[in-house]
């Protein structure tokens, strides 16, 4: 019975301390991912990248061209040519194909690194006025309520306003 008695002041300790501490805490959120779509800089970011992406495109289509072409052009003299030569054409087609594969492929590579580049600067923009204006407001934790990060319920101090006030917008 003692150590029942125990328990439950440990208990009733341990909750009051934890709750004490809870009240002490100020929280509040912000849609990370509205914010930094809202954000100028990103709009020029997005249009270059789409920039880049369609020259890739269009080289690759180009690079199809050429090839369709080619493939056309053989088939149609391949009955006049030895086998030698249809296999040597045939050996050049496939090069061809492995040409653009492998440079779709870096262009993929190459994309991405690029959103990186011009997307990093932009996020870390967002990041460091969201913890400026967060730390000015006396609040220890904000949660990015982007739907789908986790957050169930944000129904405390939305930081929007005030973020998008810090960076002019």
């Amino acid at each position: 019975m003692r150590k029942m008695k125990i328990v439950l002041i440990a208990m009733t300790l341990f909750v009051g301390a934890t709750s004490f501490m809870n009240a002490q805490s100020k929280i509040a959120h912000i849609n990370a991912q509205e914010l930094i779509e809202a954000m100028p800089e990103y709009k020029a970011a997005q249009s270059q990248l789409e920039k880049v992406q369609k020259t890739y495109d269009t080289e690759i289509k180009a690079m199809a061209k050429e090839l369709e072409t080619k493939m056309k052009q053989y088939d149609t003299e391949a009955a006049s040519k030895t086998d030698e030569e249809n296999q040597k054409r045939f050996q050049e087609v496939q090069g061809m194909q492995d040409n653009i594969q492998a440079y779709r492929q870096q262009a993929l590579q190459d994309l991405d690194k690029k959103r990186t580049d011009i997307f990093k600067p932009i996020l870390e923009k967002a990041q460091n006025t969201i913890q400026k204006v967060a730390k000015a407001q006396g609040y220890q934790y904000v949660l990015d309520s982007t739907l789908g990060s986790g957050v169930i319920l944000a129904d405390g101090k939305d930081l929007m306003a005030d973020v998008k006030k810090e960076l002019g917008m």
